[in-house]
């Protein structure tokens, strides 16, 4: 079993609180060096760009630090794709914990069920055959229709990295109900989005450079594929996280928009309230 990494410094202390976050490091070091855990073929990335593992490494340490991940929390990894962010969690969830990826490109469910959960069993994915005009043109289920196969109050922390940058505001809203629906009351989603504020600095510095979309407070980077990369109005996605019941707990800024930060996109943490139904 792993042991237990817990980074609330308002719990451990000063001083447990720099053990605990060495303790991090160090194993967030031990992923990015360890050659026997699974990699696929870089031709067959199909999701994402940039480096497998170190991008995998870098969001654990987010997980944790920002959104306060447990060892034993129950996981769901909605847009796992080919499995960069299951990898590192492999080497920090114990066996108590569960971990779920689904994902609508099928190419990447079959290379995590034969090579994560062949090793590690209680890491399970499935597809969801969810439309999207690029990742999934074929999809027989609309985003706005979304419900995944799983039961009410299943999981402690859901993840949404780059899926709210390729879909539309009510689509985002629609999993943000479903999400609502399957976290336990405390539980967590943590959620990657490009927020676009007045208060930016000059967008020639950004990455995406960014354009006003078609919807009202849209912004998008390629007219001819708008969800290759969309945001929104700073206010518009933690709107509709709280008009399905969830809590905004923490908005921290990324640098795509040209500023420093630890990260690249803008992630929201949102909490589902303790006494939620």
């Amino acid at each position: 079993m792993n042991a237990p990494i817990n980074l609330d410094q308002d719990i451990l202390g000063a001083s447990s609180f720099a053990t605990a976050n060495a303790c991090l490091d160090t194993l967030l070091r031990s992923i990015e060096r360890n050659r026997f855990l699974p990699e696929p073929d870089p031709a067959s990335v199909f999701v994402g760009d940039g480096n497998y593992r170190a991008i995998g490494t870098e969001y654990l340490g987010h997980y944790v630090r920002i959104g306060g991940l447990k060892p034993t929390d129950r996981v769901l990894d909605i847009g796992c794709g080919i499995g960069r962010m299951a990898v590192p969690l492999t080497q920090y969830l114990d066996e108590t914990a569960c971990f779920e990826g689904v994902d609508p490109v099928n190419e990447g469910i079959e290379w995590c069920v034969q090579n994560i959960t062949s090793t590690y069993p209680n890491f399970r994915f499935c597809r969801v055959d969810i439309a999207h005009e690029l990742y999934n043109p074929g999809g027989t289920v609309k985003g706005t229709e979304i419900v995944l196969p799983f039961g009410d109050a299943k999981f402690d922390f859901v993840t949404m990295i780059s899926v709210a940058t390729h879909l539309p505001l009510d689509e985002i809203a629609a999993y943000a109900r479903e999400v609502s629906r399957l976290l336990a009351p405390g539980g967590k989603l943590f959620l990657t989005a490009f927020l676009v504020s007045e208060g930016d600095p000059d967008r020639t510095e950004a990455r995406p450079q960014f354009g006003p979309g078609e919807a009202v407070g849209s912004w998008i980077a390629d007219p001819s594929a708008p969800l290759g990369a969309i945001g929104f109005d700073m206010p518009l996605v933690p709107a509709v996280l709280e008009e399905a019941g969830l809590r905004i707990d923490l908005v921290s800024l990324g640098h795509w928009r040209g500023t420093e930060s630890a990260h690249y996109q803008d992630v929201i943490i949102a909490v589902k309230p303790e006494d939620a139904p």
